[in-house]
């Protein structure tokens, strides 16, 4: 029997015999109709008030005192109220469902501890993506989501890609979960990170943002925060006929020549539930804005002629010549509820692309007129994952509600370039196997005292190859691996406890602390290329962090919150393993001597409602880094420098700094207009500098969004501003201003990222219920320009058409 099903029969068998909940006939039950799970709270009471039960925190009331000719009502905050006799509610199995709101007014968080949590009670700061406003932006990628949020920096080296920056952290310093299970493995980069673009936005929803330090509920890596990703659920019926519903979307966009197909089947049984989503997508060469910095066209590529490499001047320099890719996303989930108290999901994640050109590796010239490389791309990136998901909903001592999460993924990718002139390719090859499995439980004491305490696993497997090729002979030969090429283990375990406590309906204590172990082991089996002075890492380090806040309505228009927390992240294979060219002229070394990062947070949220008219909120954080992973000058065998890949090149390794500190402000506002009209805004500000007073790269500049909001019947419209402000050169980290071929030249010579705004429209109509059509323009004055750090231009105008489809 494999451990992930020893693991479940033996949870079957404990909960089964000590831990059922029994319901009396004079008792009922209410639940969602879409999750399927208890609500606690609601108000239930016949005609004239003169009987009422309230329901308890497993969704049971007691009806002993209503009559049995009493017609009975249900109401909730954030549910439609329903009525029925008492002789229904007694067919029905003494169970009632609910529908939820479509705007409830309290908005359900699930990321913060892993259950379902009322917005307004958690302390940290949480955005929430559902799934129409997904459907309304458009997105072609899971970044591109992201970015539509308008809190979240995104930057892209390439069109297949894009890396979300969050309070001045960015790639393995922010978490990335889907479904509850963490992403981030052994080889994410401290660079920038594109691997969020497996996740497929068709799929999803809704998707959740935290900022600041996750680490109590998720350990390691969420030092800026955690993106959680929630995929389509099969949902069960109320009634035993099977239903059937079919989604379909198609959608063109001119700017690369999108197109974009999606299918989702869903079927639901009353213990049986499934569905199937299928997502494919097609992207030519994309076009550039036509009016911006110079340095931003594409002014040559290399042609490959036969066995020749050949500089060509660009026909259109708007063109973004090698930037093409397609990608293909597959998703399937079972789900099965064979008694009231146990709920099964299954979920399988698929996604690959095609070759995808790395287009800022493309832009290095070798001399004024000779391009460096004449080919430079990621292999297929393939994510596939596996996981088992079981809900206990129990009546123990210790446990109300237990999650069992047991999954498998594997990564692969590669990296292969050649330079101008060169007949040889080099190829780097990883492949990553990560298991995880998490316990979390929630203990429900009374309505003011809840616990949430849980317990995760986590192992990395990881293989680096790497060869040498000849494209026009065929010969091979070796050459360095990215990571080392022989044992790569990663590891950890971690546990951790949260307390809630309601003193009242307008004040919440939070406070939590989780502890972590953490180990890397990591051999080197062929020294002869980089004569390293070491033939094995080893890392074996452990961490207490921990957290707590206040949420606190001092009256129905005003919420504060306030929130200390701490973080870590140990280093991965990544940080301290890797030997790679991170820009002209600079070559990355490892470091076995590096530890982990530490970092303590504090943050808090002021907002303030002025009716129905207006809506304000501040908020503001302020995080002290120690120990903090950066890129420096190094030195490999008492070498400053070697040569690297046919290029003399200084040595850097990624270090840690004495501190940094992050700090920054955002705000944003929603106005109401009459019956048909909004107006929303939101703006960014974020600052941080190391203790050498150098600039940190994953500092966004100033960056926000303002949209003029119409909505009437079927009919949506939004006319809207995205814009960002400069960043000088004094003000670029010291590894950016090493990449020169990026920026725009600020007239005295040096590289810096100029401001820009874009000008946008977007707009959904439903033609009937079945059929809905969106349009949109984005940057509709043709700006051009490249967001911070990126190295490919954004979009220039772009007309995007989709149709939506439900059968």
């Amino acid at each position: 029997m494999k451990p992930g099903s020893f693991v479940h029969v033996l949870l079957l068998l404990f909960l089964t015999g000590i831990c059922q909940e029994n319901v009396t006939s004079q008792s009922v039950q209410i639940k969602g109709l879409k999750s399927q799970r208890p609500i606690e709270n609601v108000a239930i009471y016949n005609v004239d008030h003169t009987r009422t039960a309230l329901s308890n925190i497993y969704g049971i009331a007691d009806l002993s005192s209503f009559n049995t000719d009493d017609t009975v009502f249900f109401q909730h905050t954030a549910y439609e109220s329903i009525s029925y006799s008492y002789e229904e509610i007694g067919d029905a199995g003494y169970t009632v469902f609910m529908e939820k709101k479509s705007v409830a007014l309290d908005e359900i968080i699930i990321s913060a501890t892993r259950f379902e949590h009322a917005a307004e009670e958690i302390p940290n700061r949480i955005i929430s993506i559902p799934a129409g406003k997904i459907k309304f932006e458009n997105p072609q990628t899971a970044a591109d989501m992201l970015a539509s949020s308008n809190e979240v920096f995104v930057q892209k080296s390439q069109m297949g890609g894009g890396s979300p920056m969050i309070r001045g952290f960015s790639a393995n310093k922010l978490l990335i979960v889907v479904d509850g299970v963490r992403m981030n493995n052994a080889i994410f980069r401290g660079g920038n990170l594109q691997n969020v673009i497996a996740i497929d936005p068709a799929s999803l929803s809704r998707s959740e943002v935290i900022f600041g330090p996750g680490t109590v509920v998720y350990g390691s890596d969420a030092l800026g925060g955690v993106m959680s990703f929630m995929t389509l659920e099969p949902h069960l019926a109320t009634e035993a006929k099977f239903k059937t519903s079919v989604n379909l979307m198609a959608r063109y966009s001119s700017a690369n020549t999108e197109r974009t197909g999606h299918l989702d089947v869903t079927l639901s049984g009353k213990k049986f539930a499934s569905v199937t989503s299928f997502s494919n997508s097609w992207f030519d060469d994309l076009r550039m804005g036509g009016n911006g910095p110079d340095e931003y066209l594409r002014k040559d590529y290399v042609k490959t002629e036969g066995q020749e490499d050949i500089m060509v001047n660009s026909s259109d320099q708007l063109i973004q010549r090698y930037t093409g890719y397609s990608q293909m996303n597959v998703m399937q989930k079972f789900r099965y509820r064979p008694v009231e108290w146990l709920d099964l999901t299954y979920g399988f994640h698929y996604s690959e692309t095609s070759d995808v050109p790395r287009y800022d590796r493309l832009l290095q010239y070798k001399n004024p007129d000779t391009l460096k490389y004449a080919s430079w791309y990621y292999g297929p990136q393939k994510w596939m994952m596996n996981v088992l998901n079981s809900t206990f909903g129990v009546n123990c001592r210790m446990i109300t509600e237990l999650k069992v999460s047991l999954a498998w993924q594997k990564f692969e990718e590669s990296r292969h370039s050649r330079k101008f002139a060169d007949s040889w390719y080099k190829n780097q090859q990883e492949e990553v196997d990560m298991y995880t499995a998490n316990i979390d439980i929630e203990k429900r004491l009374d309505e003011k005292n809840r616990f949430f305490y849980g317990f995760e696993g986590l192992y990395n497997d990881v293989r680096s190859t790497a060869n040498k090729r000849n494209y026009i002979t065929g010969d091979e030969e070796p050459t360095g691996t990215r990571y080392p090429d022989g044992r790569n283990d990663y590891s950890t375990m971690s546990a951790y406890l949260n307390y809630e406590h309601k003193f009242d309906d307008r004040l919440s204590l939070f406070a939590g602390m989780r502890y972590s172990y953490v180990g890397l082991t990591s051999t080197f089996e062929d020294t002869s290329l980089y004569h390293l002075p070491f033939d094995e890492i080893s890392i074996n380090t452990g961490a207490l962090n921990g957290s707590a806040g206040v949420s606190w309505r001092p009256s129905i228009p005003w919420m504060l919150k306030f929130n200390l927390s701490s973080g870590f992240r140990a280093p991965n294979l990544d940080d301290v393993g890797k030997v790679f060219d991170s820009s002209p002229g600079n070559v990355v070394v490892p470091n076995p001597e590096l530890k982990p990062e530490y970092a303590y947070n504090i943050d808090a949220v002021v907002q303030r409602k002025f009716g129905e008219a207006l809506m304000l909120e501040l908020s503001g954080f302020y995080t002290y880094l120690l120990d903090a992973m950066v890129r420096r000058d190094y030195t490999f065998n008492g070498m400053d420098s070697i040569w690297y890949d046919g290029e003399y090149s200084q040595v850097e390794a990624i270090v840690n700094a004495g501190s940094a500190k992050i700090y920054g402000v955002s705000a944003m506002g929603l106005l109401n207009m009459g019956n048909y009209f909004s107006l929303r805004s939101s703006l960014s500000w974020v600052r941080g500098e190391d203790d050498e007073g150098y600039a940190l790269r994953h500092v966004s500049p100033l960056f926000g969004n303002t949209a003029l909001i119409f909505n009437k019947g079927p009919f949506i419209g939004e006319l809207y501003a995205n814009y960002n402000g400069a960043i000088p050169y004094d003000r670029l980290a010291p590894s950016e201003r090493d990449k020169a071929y990026l920026y725009a030249d600020d007239g005295e010579g040096n590289p810096y990222a100029p401001a820009w705004w874009t000008l946008n429209f977007k707009a959904s109509y439903r033609i009937i219920e079945q059929l809905t059509i969106d349009l949109g323009i984005e940057n509709i004055l043709s700006q051009r320009y490249r967001p911070y750090s990126s190295g490919i231009a954004a979009p220039g105008r772009n007309l995007i058409i989709a149709v939506r489809a439900n059968l």
